[in-house]
């Protein structure tokens, strides 16, 4: 892997680090942050996160609410969104705007 693909993923992660619990973002967002339309890199770099507690990508989803992949399965993103308070219903976050953290 480039250092500019590693260089890439840690901008997306640290960006990822300011989402409190409670609150999700999006491959989108993350993207629009940094400036660039390159949301399924986002995601790609979400799915090489190897510190899955330390960097949660649990947060991110998709930008129709999806929850979308992870990890530990999509049932386990589900449970930690709604551990922290975030409603989910039917595999979406449930009126995405009022949990969406924007940067």
């Amino acid at each position: 892997m480039s250092s500019t693909n590693n260089d890439f993923n840690e901008q997306c992660y640290e960006l990822l680090r300011r989402v409190p619990a409670g609150k999700v973002t999006t491959y989108r967002e993350i993207a629009r942050a940094l400036n660039t339309n390159a949301w399924r890199a986002v995601g790609s770099a979400m799915a090489k996160n190897k510190n899955l507690f330390v960097i949660p990508c649990h947060r991110v989803v998709r930008s129709d609410g999806a929850i979308g992949q992870y990890a530990l399965g999509a049932d386990k993103k589900a449970q930690l969104l709604q551990e922290e308070g975030v409603a989910v219903s039917n595999g979406k976050v449930a009126s995405l705007d009022s949990f969406m953290h924007h940067f």
